[in-house]
């Protein structure tokens, strides 16, 4: 699939501004019929988003039913030996990890959830953050897992938490985590509760940590994931299938690792089989091993795939490997790996071969937030800012500073992108380099990834220990994954005695341009590339730069005192063949890191395009370097400038023809020689009307570009990427608002206010591309406001469930109304874990020994008396034995609900007959010795209560707590 193939039919960067929609109750406008915006006109597509097939059907996302309380909360001090002497044991976490903690009144979220973007600007914050206070925030959530899952192997995925983060499950610390970057697998297995008894998971985030000087957002911004799986299964990131071509024929060398959680040990058949695109058998094998308890082994084969059809750029072309897990001829797990059949190399003198065929890297930087969403970026979003990157002729994503989102990586595989993967800290440490080989072993299977970076601009580069530092990390990278080159991106200490440039395959530049020529002379043997470069400033929108307000002409001419323009930096890189090619910092604008200005400016001016993916001057200009197989032209800046007629305009022209030619109003202004780098420049008085840029090969016509003067703004409009969405309650896409005049032409010039409401869907964030801008990017789910910035702004949406219709509606005073209509249709929503209804169980209790006689309700181990009373769980019976009472005790705190206005206490099942006592008030009476339920009005009262629950058993009969007790609202 090449870049028209995969945008053909689908809305570009500037379609989002073009359609005139049917609007109700609004005056129709006239279509510009193509010209006039200057912008591509195609409509939108008339399909659901595609989503990317599950790679491991034993995942279901746990998104739903989350409890977030933002803001930290002390764990108490325990009072009392006995309360202390608990609070270290296994399961007794104190506070908001307590698993009877009150969350009645906590907001209910879904994930993925950035709570830092719907914090408000605050000088006093962290610049590189974006000004935006992060914090500590807590999670909880409460699941139910059935009981036939008891013996299988059970995790927790969180696929990125920022920023650090422990991790308690029913009351234990399970794992702490220091990066916002890498995913962190939990082993539910030993402490799961099945059946009624529920699981709490409670997380405590510290987003104050900091790991990069850009916008981190804060909480758990990816997908979260229960894994359920056979006590022997192939463990997470487990399966090893990237190709390899030996002697002329296509092999995939296939490790499958795999674990057993059983009492014995396991003989199985491991079964590896290729198909290709089109689904069909390419090539099986298969192995016995035996897994060990408690313990993994690798299963080892290797496919023979003959003469595939090879994956690249233009034709990103995947096969898939399946690996299933046999046991006495059963299948009992699988994993589905794309993996594309590619040859990379990395040549000295000529730059990058994929496939043996030359490739310049055509790169970009990317941060991963976007507007209105910050970090919490949803799958399809993702792929729609891959779309407009491959619009603009790009090939290659740096991903920076850190590991990427998994899904990103995915749709890379899918929409033909080459990627440097980074690894976010330089450090060899066992916590860090556990992150680096974790990146490693998630990734090294997509044919987009060519590149492995160990870390950007360390100031140890140029010292001993930095090279010992990353001498270790690169072998780590070499043990897990031969088959790429490892890169690092350095910003000086190339020439010291002592540094770490020797030590890579690939040598990084971080801009330092005038120093290509000088290193590649003294290293003529090792390949180079340019990891970073250009950091040039552009306001989208604007033409002539003010400091006092911030803002920054788009005519590519101001750039940082460490980078260059974007022409003169491709420049650089275009002539010199040793050069692989580049990563322009950055494809898009992203949060934090304001640069060149600072408060009130909250975001970057790097992007090519902006916060919301509108695209900047510098689009145009990388279209005119980039693009080969198609002509293209654009023309800056937009001809809407009342009161500056004859006032001489400088119109900048991209295009990659031989010849460009201007008119305005018909009268020609004269022709070009195409400079397709630095692009071509006339003086122009300005006059109303419309200016044509006209692009010609060998005298004939091959490409136009159009504007015109746009008249006094009458009326909204809305815009669509689609025009269909998937009613999977998880579809998201970008709809763009802008004014047009009478005419349907967008007013480039329009800096109103806009709300809007939507139905059917919901408002997931909004933005309009200012890096200036303070207004709240997050509004209620189906209402909000936005301002136009130059023209424009967006809303991102996500559709509700099942078929039916979602309708946007956008006013501004003054204006006509701007109505939409998307179909929503019936696809089936990726299953979720079911939300457990908030109960307050009762789980811990203490036991008294058999007594006799009927003691008193108040009989209580003395403080610090661990030792004659069992701690015992609700739900686990006392074995059968002698007649004779014992008294369950346990201390609790009723929910605040409760506690203001009385509740139930509710005991699902006890064996022999009973006596409920709270706070030495007997509430109910159990007459009979069979098992049964026995439920009790609770009453109101704040603070700590005491239960005492007197149990006299019968002789063989089990006895006791038999079932969950839970205490609910009246």
């Amino acid at each position: 699939m090449d870049r028209r193939q995969l945008l053909q039919g689908s809305v570009g960067v500037g379609a989002l501004l073009a359609v005139p929609m049917a609007e109700a109750g609004a005056a129709p406008v006239a279509a510009a019929k193509g010209e006039g915006d200057g912008f591509p006109m195609p409509r939108p597509l008339n399909s659901v988003a595609p989503r990317l097939a599950e790679g491991d059907p034993s995942r279901t996302l746990l998104e739903l039913g989350w409890r977030f309380h933002e803001g930290d909360i002390p764990t108490p001090e325990p009072q009392g030996h006995h309360e202390t002497y608990l609070s270290v044991k296994a399961g007794n976490a104190l506070g908001a990890a307590a698993t009877g903690y009150d969350d009645s009144d906590w907001r209910e979220v879904r994930l993925p959830h950035d709570w830092a973007a719907a914090q408000p600007f605050v000088e006093t914050a962290n610049v590189s953050q974006g000004y935006r206070p992060r914090g500590i925030g807590w999670y909880r959530r409460t699941l139910r897992l059935d009981p036939a899952d008891k013996g299988k192997t059970l995790e927790l995925h969180f696929d990125g938490i920022a920023s650090n983060a422990t991790i308690w499950i029913n009351g234990s610390t399970v794992a702490h985590n220091w990066s916002s970057y890498n995913s962190v697998y939990v082993d539910l297995t030993p402490f799961a509760r099945f059946g009624e008894e529920t699981n709490v998971i409670a997380i405590r985030v510290d987003a104050d940590a900091k790991e990069g000087w850009w916008y981190e957002g804060a909480g758990l911004y990816r997908h979260a994931w229960l894994v359920r799986r056979p006590p022997v299964a192939i463990v997470s990131d487990g399966v090893h299938c990237d190709p390899r071509l030996v002697d002329g024929r296509w092999q995939v060398p296939v490790t499958v690792t795999l674990a057993n959680v059983a009492r014995s040990a396991a003989a199985v058949t491991v079964e590896a089989i290729l198909f290709d695109p089109d689904g069909r058998e390419v090539a099986r094998g298969e192995v016995q091993v035996t897994v060990p308890v408690l313990d993994s082994v690798d299963a080892v084969l290797r496919l023979d795939a003959g003469s595939p059809r090879l994956w690249s750029v233009e034709e990103p072309t995947l096969y898939t490997v399946r690996t299933r897990v046999l046991r006495d001829g059963a299948a009992i797990d699988e994993r589905r790996v794309a993996i594309g059949f590619r040859t990379i190399r990395f040549d000295a003198n000529q730059g990058l071969f994929v496939n043996d065929r030359h490739v310049k890297l055509k790169g970009v930087c990317l941060h991963q937030d976007h507007a209105g969403v910050g970090v919490a970026v949803p799958d399809a979003l993702h792929r729609w800012r891959l779309e407009r990157l491959k619009e603009m002729g790009c090939n290659a994503i740096r991903m920076s500073h850190n590991a990427p989102t998994a899904e990103l990586l995915d749709w890379c595989d899918r929409t033909g992108f080459l990627v440097m993967d980074e690894n976010r800290l330089f450090n060899p440490a066992p916590d860090y380099m556990a992150q680096l080989e974790w990146l490693v072993r998630r990734d090294r299977n997509h044919p987009s990834v060519i590149l492995w970076s160990v870390f950007n601009e360390e100031p140890m580069q140029g010292t001993g220990a930095g090279v010992e530092m990353v001498r270790r990390m690169i072998a780590a990278v070499k043990r897990l994954d031969d088959s790429r080159p490892v890169t690092g991106a350095m910003n000086g200490s190339f020439y010291n005695e002592v540094s770490v440039a020797g030590e890579f395959d690939v040598m990084g530049f971080n801009y330092y341009q005038a120093d290509y020529d000088k290193y590649h002379k003294l290293h003529p043997n090792q390949p180079i590339t340019s990891s970073e470069d250009t950091s040039a400033y552009e306001t989208r929108g604007a033409f002539a730069s003010d400091p006092a307000r911030h803002v920054i002409t788009s005519y590519d001419t101001e750039a940082t005192s460490w980078g260059a323009t974007h022409r003169d930096t491709w420049k650089n890189i275009a002539e010199r063949p040793f050069v692989a090619g580049g990563f322009v910092w950055t494809g898009f604008d992203y949060h934090g890191e304001p640069t060149p200005y600072a408060w009130p400016t909250i975001a970057s001016f790097f992007g090519i395009l902006d916060l919301c993916g509108f695209p900047k001057t510098a689009f145009d200009i990388h279209r005119a370097h980039w693009i080969d197989d198609q002509d293209v032209v654009g023309i800056a800046p937009h001809w809407t400038w009342p009161g500056r007629e004859g006032e001489a305009i400088k119109v900048f022209v991209s295009c990659n023809a031989e010849t460009i030619a201007l008119r305005l109003n018909g009268r020609e202004l004269g022709v070009q020689k195409v400079d397709r780098i630095m692009g071509n420049e006339w003086s122009v008085p300005y006059a109303p009307g419309r200016i044509e840029a006209i692009a010609m090969r060998g005298g004939k016509v091959v490409a136009r570009a159009v504007k015109e003067t746009a008249g006094k703004a009458v009326a909204l409009r809305l815009t669509p990427a689609r025009s269909l969405m998937a009613g999977d309650d998880e579809e998201c896409q970008a709809i763009t608002i802008d004014a047009v005049d009478s005419r349907g032409r967008h007013v480039p010039t329009a800096n109103l206010m806009t709300r809007f409401t939507v139905q059917g869907a919901t408002i997931l964030g909004v933005g309009n591309g200012d890096p200036n801008s303070h207004e709240a990017e997050q509004v209620q789910p189906n209402s909000g406001s936005r301002s136009l910035f130059n023209g424009l702004a967006q809303i991102l949406i996500r559709a509700g469930s099942g078929p039916g219709k979602i309708a946007l509606r956008a006013e501004a005073e003054g204006f006509e109304p701007a109505s939409l209509i998307i179909a929503r249709t019936d696809v089936k929503p990726r299953p979720q874990v079911a939300v457990v209804r908030q109960v307050q169980d009762l789980r811990e209790w203490r036991r008294s020994p058999l007594l006799a006689t009927r003691p008193e309700p108040s009989l209580a181990p003395a403080d610090g008396d661990n030792n004659s009373w069992d701690f015992v769980r609700s739900g686990v019976p006392t074995p059968a034995e002698q007649p004779g009472w014992r008294v369950y005790r346990t201390r609790f705190t009723p929910w605040k609900r409760v506690a203001g206005e009385g509740g139930t206490i509710a005991f699902e099942n006890i064996g022999g007959k009973a006596e409920l006592w709270v706070d030495g008030k007997l509430l109910a009476t159990k007459a009979g010795s069979a098992p049964g339920p026995l439920n009790a009005t609770l009453p109101a009262g704040q603070g700590a209560r005491i239960a005492a629950l007197l149990v006299e058993g019968a002789a063989n009969a089990p006895s006791g707590l038999l079932g969950a007790v839970a205490i609910t609202p009246r």
